[in-house]
């Protein structure tokens, strides 16, 4: 697992975050914005392609893995991708240096992180590149587990990453109403809106008999998903919730998993009016008030693409150490569910987990978790 938010790498992230710390502070790095709170990696923007490469070098070693890699198939997603370097051109047109100075156009398009990725590994395995809005994380988590679970290859990196923080998404989101003026505060009463992040989450994964024979222990093993769209509208979430609801099904379905099975989820949770509701709303329908919830976008900001994999490895790591991350920024629930506090102890071992990404447009994804066989 290569793990990177604004709250730091892997372990300073878990870290701080079991300590109810986040990596949200007010900044503005565009002269032409206002301030407001923001989830940066460090005080400006972070450059996409080298944190790319910081994420699959942490992954590789964690992994006890080395390159080249020729059998891994590669599935990284991401939302925006380059659209950063691509705001910079644009504002530079007409300015020296022209464009033809400038990096190549094509090393920028929007599949290129998991391209570069399969040239440094050296793949000969398929690349994908799924984008899915905030669900791509968990899309393609799920298609790297489909190649592998089909016979396609037997090992796979996956995951998304995102540097969201742009003056084009800053504008968009305040034009929709959807950004927080102070903090993030999933499922609290006084919840804003969403606060923007960097983050990338990439996860090396592999079949079972390939992990034993390289006596390595993995952080959990993944035992389904579900994945459905609304076709409702172009932002705002179906109010019904039904296909998000069949999402949910899919996954336990395939899982093999009854729904008092599931012992804590990580909620999509943006901090967004609709968006809480809407979750609480479907997990309160589904699920009893015991199942542990929390949502870390009060840590972390929501980092658009990568939020579900960023889910994904607090899942993870919640099953390996047996602890549930807290919902940070949360003080006063609007919702009755249960809520993980920070030193919250369980009341049960923690052996499945279900890991939510609702996306705009209408992008509903779902992924269950176990621990290591």
């Amino acid at each position: 697992m290569g793990l990177s938010t604004a709250l730091g790498n892997r372990n300073q992230t878990w870290n701080r975050l079991l300590m109810g710390q986040s990596g949200i502070r007010v900044a503005q790095p565009f002269s032409e914005l206002g301030a407001r709170p923001l989830a940066l990696i460090g005080n400006q923007p972070a450059d996409l392609n080298t944190l790319l490469e910081t994420t699959v070098e942490a992954a590789l070693e964690d992994a006890q893995l080395t390159l080249p890699l020729p059998d891994c198939a590669v599935v990284i997603g991401s939302s925006r991708s380059h659209q950063g370097q691509w705001e910079t051109w644009a504002k530079s047109m007409g300015k020296s240096p022209c464009l033809n100075q400038l990096p190549p156009w094509l090393d920028t398009l929007p599949h290129m992180p998991a391209v570069s990725v399969a040239r440094s590994l050296q793949s000969t395995q398929p690349v994908l590149a799924p984008m899915a809005a905030c669900a791509t994380g968990l899309w393609a988590i799920a298609r790297g587990y489909e190649l592998i679970r089909s016979g396609y290859c037997q090992r796979a990196i996956v995951g998304a990453i995102e540097t969201p923080i742009t003056p084009l998404t800053l504008i968009g989101f305040q034009r929709m109403g959807a950004l927080a003026s102070t903090g993030a505060y999933p499922f609290d009463r006084q919840r804003q809106g969403l606060v923007l992040g960097e983050g990338s989450a990439l996860f090396l994964l592999e079949t079972l008999n390939l992990a034993e024979h390289r006596s390595v222990v993995p952080y959990g093993q993944i035992l389904g998903f579900g994945l459905t769209a609304d076709g409702y509208h172009v932002s705002a979430p179906d109010i019904g919730g039904q296909s998000a609801i069949i999402a949910v099904h899919h996954c336990l379905a395939r899982s093999g998993l009854e729904r008092d099975a599931i012992h804590y989820i990580h909620a999509h949770g943006t901090g967004t009016l609709l968006n809480d509701e809407n979750e609480a709303q479907l997990i309160h329908h589904l699920f009893s008030n015991s199942v542990a919830i929390s949502s870390t976008k009060g840590a972390t900001g929501h980092t658009i693409g990568a939020s579900g994999a960023l889910g994904t490895a607090f899942c993870l790591l919640a099953l390996r150490h047996q602890i549930c991350p807290p919902s940070v920024g949360l003080t006063h629930s609007e919702f009755p569910l249960n809520f993980i506090k920070v030193g919250t102890e369980l009341s049960r071992p923690l052996d499945q987990v279900l890991c939510f990404s609702f996306g705009f447009g209408g992008q509903n994804a779902v992924l269950a978790l176990g621990r290591s066989p």
